[in-house]
């Protein structure tokens, strides 16, 4: 049977649901001369902010509320920031928890999973290695799986974003977006549908998006860089893909040393400790990979803070 769509009215009832259990996260406006980019008009959506550490909390409490929880309770794979999400909201509703990483998941990332109480396993080198353990353990114990990107309920959790930002600067004209697994980027172009233009954010060394696009489906794609343990599954959603092909405007790669960079800037200039995933979309600016028109307004989405190898001394 055909999943339902990633409707605007879906997401709107999501949000709903979802709402006095997230953070509606701010909006930094800054003028893009203090990075060097001219007259441009920069809008920093701060999900960094959001509990857990990451935009993921919305996808995992979405997942949590519009599901039927077994006793065994869920169980979740992810590279540590979806992870520290289903952790996070597991303990505010109650419920069991139990989360595998792959041994490249930051210490940040695995103290907050802890921290949340859930049972926390790492081991092998990738996400997609904790993915295929974690869907053993699912199917021995009977926990609802809640995957970090290629499942609906997370996708209309994501998408929640959209609509925050929207409600925030109705006359934005473009918003750049890191991509991993692509749960991001596809709730928030769900949302905005050709509104705006959506422009994807990744490593050079995790090109999921872009090679799934340049192949006409998803396909295995190389998961490394400083930014693996946020940006690097295999391979692009089969539910992100289509969404993706509609409505995401193009998709940028940056180096790891633009990333490094735009970390850097994101703490000299506004005082932010982002993660590398969440300073991709900075990079593409720093780095010229996206070029504003004059006076042009862009959404910089700052996804994550979740982090400890950063020393800005």
């Amino acid at each position: 049977m055909q999943e339902d769509p990633i409707t605007r009215e879906a997401i709107v009832a999501t949000n709903r649901l979802i709402g006095s259990r997230i953070r509606r996260t701010p909006i930094i406006e800054v003028d893009g001369d203090d990075f060097g980019l001219g007259s441009v008009r920069l809008f920093f959506k701060l999900e960094l902010f959001q509990h857990a550490g990451s935009f993921k909390a919305r996808g995992a409490f979405a997942n949590l509320l519009m599901q039927e929880i077994p006793a065994s309770g869920v169980v979740a794979a992810s590279g540590g920031n979806h992870g520290a999400a289903v952790a996070y909201a597991a303990m505010k509703l109650g419920i069991p928890a139990t989360i595998f990483v792959p041994t490249i998941s930051s210490p940040a990332k695995t103290q907050r999973i802890r921290d949340c109480g859930a049972e926390l396993v790492i081991g092998g080198e990738r996400y997609a290695d904790a993915l295929a353990a974690s869907e053993v353990w699912a199917a021995r114990s009977g926990a609802l799986a809640i995957h970090a990107f290629d499942q609906r309920e997370t996708l209309l959790g994501q998408g929640t974003i959209g609509l925050e930002i929207a409600e925030q600067i109705p006359d934005l004209d473009t918003l750049l977006v890191a991509v991993g697994g692509g749960g991001l980027i596809g709730g928030i172009a769900a949302w905005y549908a050709g509104r705006i233009k959506v422009v994807g954010v990744e490593p050079e060394a995790s090109p999921t998006l872009t090679m799934a696009l340049k192949a006409g489906e998803p396909v295995d794609a190389p998961a490394g860089g400083i930014a693996a343990d946020s940006l690097a599954p295999r391979r692009v959603g089969r539910l992100v893909f289509p969404i993706a092909e509609r409505y995401v405007e193009r998709v940028l790669l940056v180096p790891d040393d633009a990333i490094s960079r735009a970390q850097r800037a994101l703490w000299d200039k506004l005082r932010l400790v982002a993660e590398p995933g969440g300073s991709a979309t900075l990079a593409a600016l720093l780095s010229h990979g996206y070029r504003p028109q004059p006076d042009e307004r862009v959404g910089v989405l700052v996804s994550g803070g979740n982090t400890t190898a950063v020393n800005f001394d």
